[in-house]
């Protein structure tokens, strides 16, 4: 048998025993669990189009639409004058040219994030309008020189900015903004909370229904935006290792969904080598809570060692059997810097 055909063994032989021996029972007030998109995962585009274009600008997103992707997702920091927008950290270096404007270069400080030292420019020490002088840059060009070539081209963006081409698509898509270490912001007397909330329901998309998920990898924040809005929330779980039935409770009763790193799904060795699959989407799922993983790219470099198909970091190897993976064991949504592959993984699965 392949390793690929044990690792579905396996799968399968975890949910027939938790299953026998009551292993993973869910709380009695655990709400079923139904699939946002059927048949096959929700395709999230991370950060965009972000295997292609320069990451969280309005080009990416809109490239992501047209290759298929169901969400769009920003990252959120905010400014000086307190304006959402789209960048992974509040840190400007790696992804913009802030360092080529010399009007700036007092601007570098060190700043706490997370408890750790960082060394940058801080997005929250310019104005929305400074910001926009900036252009954005590819954050790995020696993996991926193809969007690189477009450094300097793009604007930085807002959420409002995102939301009113949302507003003009033809066909819907979801945004799924993700707080960035809100609690940085709030030891700064600033709260991303309040100025998401404040945005939503100005534009009436503070509702349930509404086109709008939220997710941050903090779960207080989480806790308090869900006291402003009624829109769906997640929490972002990084890491390896066991999540215990008590926690997932805990999140059933507070969350919509829980997003993972692929290694909580299946854990790898030291040497990169994919290990049997956790139960944890099925566990999460007696509990009605959704599913989302990430993040799904081609390149060598982000696959397990059983799907590299060389040495060379930035060359492609067999991304559609890592997404296979995932997909036959039943996740809700996948979020990918290429969007069309994940479509493409969906279509063959459903084939």
């Amino acid at each position: 048998m392949s390793r690929k055909g044990a690792l579905l063994r396996g799968a399968a032989a975890l949910a027939a025993a938790a299953a026998l021996i009551g292993i993973a029972a869910a709380p009695a007030a655990a709400k079923p669990h139904r699939p946002q998109h059927d048949p096959g995962p929700v395709v999230i585009a991370h950060r965009g189009a972000s295997g292609y274009l320069p990451e969280h600008t309005l080009e990416a997103y809109q490239l992501a639409v047209e290759l298929g992707a169901d969400v769009v997702e920003p990252d959120l920091v905010l400014t000086k004058d307190g304006e959402l927008i789209a960048r992974h950290e509040p840190v400007l270096d790696e992804t913009t040219d802030v360092e080529d404007h010399p009007e700036f270069a007092d601007r570098k400080t060190t700043k706490n994030i997370d408890g750790k030292p960082v060394t940058g420019f801080f997005a929250d020490d310019f104005t929305l309008a400074e910001i926009k002088t900036l252009r954005a840059e590819e954050r790995i060009p020696d993996i991926r020189p193809q969007s690189a070539a477009h450094d300097g081209e793009f604007q930085l963006v807002t959420y409002d900015e995102i939301l009113d081409w949302v507003a003009t698509l033809d066909e819907p898509v979801i945004t799924y903004p993700e707080m960035k270490h809100p609690s940085y912001y709030e030891d700064k007397g600033m709260s991303i909370e309040e100025s998401l909330a404040d945005l939503l329901d100005e534009r009436g998309l503070d509702k349930r229904r509404s086109p709008v998920w939220i997710q941050s990898f903090e779960y207080e924040s989480l806790l308090t935006i869900d006291e402003l809005v009624d829109n769906r929330i997640g929490l972002n779980i990084d890491g390896q290792g066991e999540i215990p039935n008590a926690t997932l409770n805990e999140y059933a009763r507070t969350l919509d969904t829980i997003s993972l790193n692929k290694n909580r799904i299946f854990p790898r060795d030291a040497d990169g080598y994919l290990q049997e699959p956790t139960d944890i989407v099925e566990r999460a799922h007696r509990r009605g809570l959704d599913v989302h993983v990430w993040t799904f790219r081609a390149e060598n470099t982000f696959l397990p060692a059983d799907f590299r198909s060389s040495s060379d970091p930035a060359a492609r190897g067999d991304y559609l059997a890592e997404f296979e993976l995932f997909y036959d064991l039943g996740v809700d949504a996948v979020f990918s810097d290429y969007p069309d592959l994940a479509v493409e993984a969906r279509e063959e699965c459903r084939a």
